[in-house]
């Protein structure tokens, strides 16, 4: 591959502040066209990486390049090819949904439409509506609004569900879905990860300041090689049996129940399960080197 087949190289990213290392040594590569999450808990290094590649932080080392210019010295043309979707909402109390939207269209030399994008992110019936009078999750979709409505090739996303019903989240996803689609780069900080799981192509968990794990949703930590968990009901009660054949353990329990299988369920380990083993492991590991818990 070719740097132009990438839409973000960072290698020995470090910022440092004066009583922590926020980011240490980070890789990172993400290709054009795919959806990255970047998951970690909170204080991990993720808002830091993610403003250094939006040009809005100075890193201390590393190379970085994003949609092939260096961010620290990113221009205003560079800017207008990035969506940024930041945790916190922009304070324009005043203007109404569509006023605002057509305004920040404004700003930029390709934009999408501003009536499809309100439709897009569910706020047709509110575009009369003044910012200060939006709920809170209402508020989450105009400022992902504002992200997509410059066309972007590359759309930075920050925690941008939160604050969503379950409908609206279902929604949203489907959003991003579309503009995959279209070839929008994507990277996505998150803390459902029913959401990366749903939403990315490949999945990188932060820890400590460091890339602890790359992979996809299906593969990371060696997801795929965990065992799975057999469970059924009997007289006797519950049983579950942990196993790297659950097919073959299944086919047993159908010859010794002639059939059907009481209450009969297989589990592996979800993307919740194996992120929360990788940041424990890292944690004690912290611990250790330390002495001070994480």
């Amino acid at each position: 591959m070719t740097d132009n087949d990438f839409a973000v190289r960072a290698s020995g990213l470090v910022k440092r502040y004066p009583d922590k290392v926020a980011v240490d040594g980070v890789d990172l590569d993400i290709h054009r066209g795919e959806v990255f999450a970047l998951l970690g808990p909170n204080g991990a290094g993720k808002t830091t990486t993610t403003e250094i590649l939006e040009g809005y932080r100075r890193r201390d080392a590393g190379e970085v390049s994003v949609l092939g210019t260096d961010p620290q010295h990113g221009d205003r043309r560079w800017r207008s090819r990035l969506g940024i979707v930041a945790q916190s909402s922009r304070d324009e109390a005043e203007a109404s949904v569509a006023e605002l939207i057509h305004h920040y269209a404004g700003y930029y030399p390709n934009p999408r439409d501003p009536d499809e994008v309100i439709a897009s992110v569910g706020l047709e019936e509110k575009r009369k509506t003044r910012t200060r009078k939006l709920s809170g999750g209402q508020r989450r979709r105009l400022d992902v609004a504002l992200g997509v409505i410059g066309n972007p090739e590359l759309l930075f996303l920050d925690e941008p569900t939160t604050g969503f019903d379950p409908e609206a989240r279902r929604q949203f996803w489907g959003l991003i879905e579309a503009l995959r689609t279209g070839g929008t780069t994507i990277l996505l900080t998150t803390h459902y990860l029913d959401e990366a799981e749903h939403l990315a192509d490949r999945v990188g968990v932060i820890a400590g300041g460091k890339m602890i794990e790359l992979g996809t949703p299906e593969t990371l930590g060696g997801r795929g090689a965990r065992v799975a968990r057999v469970r059924w009901l009997d007289a006797d009660g519950a049983h579950e049996i942990r196993t790297d054949n659950p097919t073959a353990e299944v086919a047993r329990l159908m010859t010794r129940f002639d059939g059907e299988i009481p209450e009969l369920s297989i589990h592996r380990p979800s993307l919740e399960d194996i992120y929360l083993d990788l940041i424990g492991i890292n944690a004690a590991a912290t611990e250790l080197e330390t002495g001070v818990s994480a």
